[in-house]
């Protein structure tokens, strides 16, 4: 089964498990067509009678390395930026429980996308960071909304104020993560993982996923509602400009509040 022009690549697994390939090389940088595709890939598999669990499982080096700020054309990021979280909205609102294999940087919305998973299986060489305001940015993918469901005010807070990159322990520690496994042993760890799930009795499963997830998908739009907004006003500032070229140049930022 493929999907899209994007066409992330499905392939079963073995065990009731699907695995959701793609990859776009060097950083696997996230944009609204990249959350298409793999939106469109988890509605196919939410009709797939076999498919009981999915693990989101990118080729290369990193998981998904954010957006790619440098060198874009500010004058569209407000519709790109738009475009991009109504297809976010899709990932939460799937019905079948995902297990996200995690190597190298989940960044920015790049970590947004790896929290759209249930679980988050990670190599030992993950780096994961909401570094927004080190680009004098507002966090975006619904990440205002996730992370304080899955680590508690105080730690979100933490990640958000300093940008901080979270190494594969920490993330363990602090619940970002589910399991540390070896880099080489990532792929078959995260189906292994997914494959325990789904030796549960499936409609209970769905039913309990339901249950816990709630209102997830609301949440998540009524913070991105938020996100877009703040983001539009920094884009504007002299802070972001900034970020972004320290960013580009590999230097720390020196902000001005303006």
């Amino acid at each position: 089964m493929t999907t899209t022009a994007f066409e992330p690549r499905i392939h079963p697994a073995g065990q009731h498990v699907f695995e959701l390939q793609w990859s776009r090389p060097p950083n696997n940088f996230i944009d609204a067509e990249l959350v298409r595709g793999i939106a469109q890939a988890l509605e196919t598999l939410d009709q797939e009678p076999d498919c009981r669990a999915v693990v989101l499982a990118p080729e290369g080096k990193h998981f998904c390395g954010g957006a790619n700020l440098a060198g874009r054309d500010r004058s569209r990021d407000t519709d790109a930026a738009g475009s991009l979280y109504a297809e976010a909205v899709r990932l939460f609102r799937t019905t079948k429980p995902i297990v996200a294999a995690v190597q190298g940087g989940a960044i920015g919305g790049g970590l947004g996308l790896a929290l759209a998973a249930d679980f988050r299986v990670v190599a030992d060489d993950v780096r994961m960071s909401a570094n927004f305001s080190q680009l004098g940015y507002y966090p975006g993918f619904g990440l205002t909304a996730t992370l304080p469901r899955l680590i508690g005010a105080q730690q979100t807070a933490l990640l958000l104020y300093t940008g901080r990159r979270i190494k594969a322990d920490e993330a363990l520690k602090i619940g970002l993560a589910e399991q540390v496994v070896p880099r080489a042993e990532l792929g078959r760890a995260s189906l292994d993982f997914a494959a325990e799930i789904a030796t549960s009795a499936p409609l209970s499963v769905l039913a309990i996923r339901a249950r816990l997830r709630g209102s997830l998908a609301q949440t998540v739009i009524d913070a991105l509602a938020i996100e877009s907004a703040e983001q539009g006003r920094l884009r504007k500032t002299s802070d972001f400009v900034e970020g972004v070229k320290a960013g580009a140049e590999r230097r720390p930022p020196v902000f001005g509040g303006t």
